[in-house]
């Protein structure tokens, strides 16, 4: 229950030529106090209900928990959910060992893309494709439950 993964910024559209599948994705937070959030996601026509733990001091593990529920049930949550919501296109590609799945970030994010990888331990080495940009691994601001509350558009 443990999710270790490592955050990139993306150089460029590149990785869609890339890509495996696709998938739209809505999300909102019933909770979204960084020691215990609670997701409510519609990922394509799947919903699922996921609580977070606070991250580690670097950021790249913390507390995962995940269920799959009806999408009748995640649309009907969306509806209690804290202000504000993500809409992304999620796109799986498939580099060296590794899934990496990129997040397009739509409506007040838009402009905003960015790379995560997932690992089976911390110090987990992987190759990195010529798309991927700067680390952001830990830092906040990037955080779904963050960019609700602090879109990308309103950075300066």
């Amino acid at each position: 229950m443990i999710e270790i993964e490592r955050k990139f910024l993306v150089l460029s559209e590149d990785f869609k030529l890339e890509a495996l599948k696709q998938k739209r994705i809505v999300q909102a937070f019933l909770n979204s106090d960084k020691s215990r959030i609670v997701r409510v996601r519609i990922h394509g026509n799947e919903g699922f209900l996921t609580i977070k733990g606070e991250p580690t001091g670097d950021g790249i593990s913390r507390f995962e928990w995940e269920t799959k529920i009806s999408t009748a049930d995640a649309e009907a949550l969306l509806n209690l959910c804290e202000e504000g919501s993500i809409e992304k296109m999620r796109y799986e590609i498939k580099y060296g060992d590794h899934i990496f799945e990129v997040d397009e970030f739509f409506g007040s994010n838009e402009g905003l893309i960015v790379a995560e990888v997932e690992l089976k331990h911390v110090s987990e080495t992987f190759q990195k494709p010529k798309w991927l940009g700067e680390e952001v691994t830990g830092q906040l601001k990037y955080y779904n439950s963050q960019l609700v509350k602090n879109p990308y558009q309103n950075w300066t």
